[in-house]
């Protein structure tokens, strides 16, 4: 066969894989009778939530593909296939020592980095860490809970439903802090004494507010259609299988209203995996489109024959335009005055990060088992730069999940800025030479 023919032949194979992973993720309803054969082609150490069990989704193309078992040199990573072949991976090799020397650094017991290329949907990061037990590949297991990172999916549906922007002012009682009742979706002025815009609640994640504005606005079928646009329910198509983030959205009515007014909020009922969340900040920095995200730039036989070369990225809109612009600008505000701002701020309000970055952070504890301390899931997920890039500025979208003990060292916020950093210390260098 020749060059060109082997080449051919390589970018139908990637173009089939795109279509099997489009549809699996748009018609997730029609994989119901999926056996659970399929199941198996997930990593044997994955726990999977109820959905996954059932729609384990289409095998992806590279059979036998170990991500936690890539060899990083100086300048380029690979991984061994079968009958001798080798995937060389989009991974930049500086950005993957950083990441896994980082997580080493700070003693964390359980972590996961992934920084995409926000444009091409290649991975720039992968990377994986336990203090304990045998390699996992963390990035593709949804078992975490989604935490505040919810709140992406909430803003996207109100965005789109009812036309609110992150300009948008809101009310609510401030005792509600961190904890939701039953009273907090009341509607009362003598209590409603906190006013504040969409953006600034996104930025201090304000669960009250994004919980009313959820029962008050919104139904079920709207936020589910939300949360499927960014993947959750289904698998996501990549180069290795994703567990699907888990979905249950109770009904918005009844005794129920409450449980959908929490998770709304980012309470429970949704997980995600690191490789999704690095995608639902990517689809904002895109302006709504989806790209399937990959890590295989080409594949080599025993030989050192071309056998695959990545296709060139096509995207779908996932969300609207003004979803996108309208979350994007919400996000910002986590970095200004929220949540993260004292983990990207030095003492004098210096920003570490040379550009401004866009982000939504997430936190959790999960209640241990007997005997089993409480885990706290914490999660940063974002891009940067939040404005349009320069001319040969990097873009990356970047997900980092830490899974700590009742006592921490770090969260994933300054791990994710630590990596940023590092995504963009030349221009840091330039800032500071000038």
């Amino acid at each position: 066969m020749s060059s060109a023919s082997i080449r051919s032949a390589a970018v139908a194979l990637g173009a089939f894989a795109l279509v099997v992973g489009s549809v699996g993720a748009l018609h997730f309803a029609k994989l119901r009778g999926l056996k659970h054969a399929q199941a198996a082609t997930l990593p044997s150490a994955m726990k999977l939530a109820p959905l996954a069990q059932e729609h384990a989704g289409p095998v992806p193309p590279f059979a036998g593909l170990d991500l936690t078992r890539m060899v990083v040199s100086d300048h380029d990573a690979t991984a061994a296939l079968p009958q001798g072949r080798t995937a060389h991976l989009t991974i930049d090799a500086r950005l993957q020592r950083a990441a896994v020397a980082l997580m080493k650094r700070h003693r964390i017991p359980e972590a996961s980095i992934v920084i995409m290329d926000a444009d091409t949907g290649a991975i720039l990061a992968y990377a994986s860490h336990l203090a304990s037990g045998p390699a996992r590949d963390l990035a593709v297991e949804a078992t975490a809970p989604s935490a505040s990172v919810f709140k992406l999916v909430t803003a996207t549906a109100l965005v789109e439903k009812e036309g609110v922007g992150a300009d948008t002012r809101a009310c609510f009682p401030r005792s509600a802090g961190q904890r939701i009742v039953a009273s907090d979706l009341v509607v009362d002025p003598l209590r409603d004494k906190w006013c504040e815009t969409l953006g600034t609640a996104m930025g201090k994640s304000e669960n009250a507010v994004f919980a009313r504005l959820a029962q008050e606005k919104l139904d079920e079928p709207t936020l589910e259609t939300a949360a499927r646009a960014f993947g959750y329910g289904a698998p996501l198509a990549f180069d290795v299988p994703v567990q699907p983030g888990k979905l249950e959205i109770p009904q918005n009515a009844g005794d129920t209203a409450l449980g959908f007014a929490r998770t709304a909020a980012g309470f429970w009922n949704t997980t995600l995996s690191p490789l999704q969340a690095a995608e639902m900040s990517a689809i904002v920095a895109r302006g709504g489109e989806s790209i399937r995200p990959h890590v295989v730039a080409r594949i080599t036989s025993a030989t050192g024959a071309v056998e695959y070369e990545a296709p060139a990225p096509e995207s779908h809109r996932a969300i609207t335009e003004d979803a996108a612009r309208a979350v994007g600008a919400m996000m910002e505000h986590t970095v200004t005055e929220g949540t993260s701002y004292r983990a990207f701020h030095d003492a004098h309000r210096t920003p570490f990060v040379p550009v401004p970055v866009a982000g939504k952070t997430g936190t959790l504890t999960g209640e241990g088992a007997h005997g089993v301390e409480p885990r706290l899931y914490t999660w940063f997920t974002g891009f940067a730069p939040a404005r349009p890039a320069h001319a040969g500025e990097r873009r990356v979208a970047i997900a980092v999940l830490v899974v700590n003990k009742p006592r921490w060292h770090v969260k994933a916020n300054v791990v994710a800025r630590e990596m940023l950093r590092e995504v963009y210390r030349d221009e840091h260098r330039a800032v500071a030479s000038r």
